[in-house]
């Protein structure tokens, strides 16, 4: 990969992270934890959370050590062998560079607050209306589903292009 699709992936990647990291801290200082600031008729509810589990509470029910293997070592080598194994096939397209930086990106944020908060990851927003509502989630999560989503779109998109198989 020449340096500047490295330049690209790498933008992203550390955009996410501090963007991550500055949000978990404004949300750890601003937010009450006993208390839910909506916007929006409710639309946008901020509300402090700390997640034991990934992405909305998934794996939660794990024993402790259990959880801290899957979660904290395993979880990031799929993913850190996932994004190698892109990168490497052939040269990806700037857009597929910043999906990979997403997805990256927000795992490794996800990770560092798991690490650095004892298994623990904050959470802070979630939106909805009426009865209808999402669970709670940090900007690691949206940027790790926008990338899987737009790495999704890429694929879909590529596929819809190839011309039909001849037929003999």
């Amino acid at each position: 990969m020449d340096r500047t699709r490295a330049a690209v992936f790498a933008a992203v990647l550390v955009a996410c992270i501090g963007c991550d990291h500055a949000s978990k801290l404004a949300a750890t200082a601003l937010l009450d934890p006993a208390e839910t600031v909506s916007f929006a008729s409710g639309a946008l509810r901020f509300e402090l959370a700390y997640n034991e589990g990934a992405f909305l509470g998934l794996g939660s029910g794990l024993p402790p050590a259990l959880r801290m293997l899957v979660l904290g070592a395993l979880v990031p080598l799929a993913l850190c062998v996932f994004v190698v194994r892109l990168l490497r096939t052939g040269s990806p397209a700037p857009a597929e560079l910043v999906a990979l930086g997403l997805v990256a990106g927000g795992g490794l944020g996800n990770w560092l607050d798991r690490v650095a908060s004892g298994g623990l990851v904050t959470d802070f927003v979630s939106v909805g209306y009426g009865p209808l509502r999402t669970g709670i989630f940090n900007f690691a999560d949206v940027a790790l589903v926008g990338g899987v989503l737009l790495l999704l779109l890429l694929t879909l998109s590529a596929t819809a292009e190839e011309p039909p198989p001849r037929e003999l």
